[in-house]
C-alpha cells in the first residue's frame, strides 16, 4: 500500500507539472524565441569575437591560431595609445556638454507653462534624424569654404576656422555634433524625472526661504540622483564607442581624432585587413567597459 501511495504521489506531481507546462506553453514559446534571438545575435558574436581575437583571419585565406600575438601587436602600435587618449578625451568633453547641458535644458523646459509640447519636440528633433544624416548636415556647417559657420564668421568680421581640419578644434567639433544629435533623449528623460518630483517638496523649501539654487541643490538633485547615475553610465559607454562622427567628418587617418573604433575599422578594412587584430581591440574595449561598469555599479551601490 505504501508503494502504491508513493507511485500515486509521483503520478500526481507529474500530472501537475504537465498541466503547468500546458498552461504556460505559449509563455515558454515566447521566452524560448527571445533566448534564441539573444543567443544568436548577442552571445554567439561575443564568443566568436573572443575566439577570433586569437587568430589571424582576413576571411579570404584560411585562418590560423596566433595566440596572444594580436594583443602584443596592439601594445606595440603607437596608434593604440593615441586612440585610447582621443577616446577618453572625447568622452570627457562629451560628458561636460552631453550630461550637464540636457539637465539644465530639462529644468528650463519644466518651468514652461505655454508651448511646452512644441519645445519638447524641438529639442527631440535631432534624435529623429539618422545619425549619418545629422553628421553630414554638420559637415556642411564645418565646410572651411562656404560652410555655415565660416559664412557667419565672415559676416561679423571674425577670422574663419578650419574646424575639423585643425588639430586644436577637431575634437571639440566632433563633440558638438554628438551633443546636438543626442541631446533630446537625455533631456526628455530628465524632464520626466523632474515632473515626478512632488510639488510639496518645493513648496516646503520656499516656505523655508530657499533660493532657486538652494531648491535645485537640496530638492531637485537628490530626487534625480538615480536617473542621473544611470544616464551617466550609459553616456560613458556610448561615447567610448564613438565612430560615426570621426569617420564621416575627419576620416580614419587623422591622428587627432582616431578613436578606438576607428582603429578597429583600420585594422579590419584598410591598413591591416586582419579581423583577428580588430577583434582583439574590440575585446579590450569590451573588457574596459565591463570593468568600468562593474566598478561604477559597486561604488554607486555602496554610496546608497
Amino acid at each position: 500500500m505504501a508503494v502504491l501511495t508513493a507511485a500515486q504521489a509521483r503520478d500526481s506531481r507529474a500530472a501537475r507539472l504537465r498541466r503547468k507546462i500546458q498552461d504556460n506553453l505559449l509563455a515558454y514559446a515566447f521566452m524560448a524565441a527571445g533566448l534564441v534571438c539573444f543567443a544568436f545575435f548577442s552571445w554567439y558574436p561575443l564568443v566568436r569575437g573572443v575566439i577570433l581575437s586569437f587568430q589571424q583571419n582576413n576571411f579570404v585565406t584560411p585562418p590560423y591560431w596566433v595566440g596572444l600575438e594580436n594583443y602584443q601587436t596592439l601594445f606595440d602600435d603607437p596608434l593604440f595609445y593615441t586612440a585610447w587618449k582621443n577616446t577618453l578625451l572625447f568622452t570627457g568633453l562629451a560628458l561636460v556638454f552631453g550630461f550637464v547641458l540636457p539637465f539644465f535644458i530639462a529644468v528650463l523646459l519644466n518651468e514652461f507653462r505655454h508651448f511646452s509640447g512644441f519645445f519638447r519636440v524641438l529639442v527631440y528633433l535631432p534624435v529623429m534624424l539618422p545619425p549619418i544624416v545629422a553628421v553630414l548636415l554638420w559637415r556642411y556647417f564645418y565646410d572651411p569654404g562656404n560652410g555655415l559657420f565660416n559664412t557667419l564668421l565672415r559676416g561679423v568680421g571674425l577670422p574663419e576656422s578650419q574646424w575639423t581640419q585643425s588639430s586644436s578644434t577637431a575634437m571639440i567639433s566632433l563633440v558638438l555634433v554628438s551633443t546636438w544629435a543626442n541631446l533630446g533623449g537625455a533631456t526628455l528623460m530628465y524632464l520626466a524625472a523632474l515632473q515626478g518630483i512632488q510639488g510639496e517638496l518645493y513648496e516646503a523649501a520656499e516656505l523655508d526661504g530657499a533660493s532657486i539654487w538652494q531648491r535645485l541643490r537640496h530638492v531637485t538633485l537628490p530626487q534625480m540622483r538615480f536617473i542621473m547615475l544611470v544616464l551617466l553610465l550609459l553616456q560613458i559607454i556610448a561615447t567610448m564607442q564613438v565612430f560615426i562622427e570621426p569617420f564621416a567628418l575627419t576620416g580614419t587617418s587623422n591622428p587627432d581624432t582616431i578613436t578606438v573604433l576607428i582603429l578597429v575599422y583600420r585594422y579590419a578594412f584598410t591598413v591591416n585587413q586582419d579581423f583577428g587584430l580588430a577583434a582583439a581591440m574590440s575585446v579590450l574595449l569590451f573588457v574596459v567597459l565591463g570593468a568600468f561598469s562593474a566598478l561604477y555599479l559597486r561604488l554607486t551601490r555602496t554610496g546608497d
